[in-house]
């Protein structure tokens, strides 16, 4: 299945919307809940202002930032791991599996503007 960057990190954002709805929120939580949807709501919204570039600087600063909130997310993903129900972890499984495909797309990309 082929998929169209900006429609895959619109739906890792989505899909991490949903996931962190259905966490039970309290003191350790929460936090880590608010992180992630920071983090993981960027890298798509970096994505489609990278695609509106003013200039090839003006993309490769918007990846760049696009490559520091996913591994950003994957961090979240893995405190979150740490408290979460047992149920609840290969649903988080999943979404970490999509950051780490994500990183290694844009960690490309940023190599390849680099030459």
């Amino acid at each position: 299945m082929q998929y169209d960057l900006s429609d895959r990190t619109r739906e890792f954002s989505k899909s991490m919307l949903r996931f962190l709805k259905q966490v039970k929120k309290d003191d350790l939580s929460k936090p880590l809940i608010n992180q992630l949807i920071r983090s993981a709501t960027s890298v798509g919204a970096n994505y489609c202002e990278a695609n509106g570039a003013s200039s090839k600087k003006d993309f490769r600063n918007k990846i760049f930032i696009c490559k520091k909130e996913i591994q950003e997310t994957k961090y979240w993903i893995e405190l979150l791991n740490e408290i979460i129900l047992e149920k609840e972890k290969n649903s988080l499984r999943k979404l970490w599996k999509e950051a780490h495909e994500l990183t290694l797309i844009f960690n490309k990309i940023s190599s390849s503007l680099k030459n």
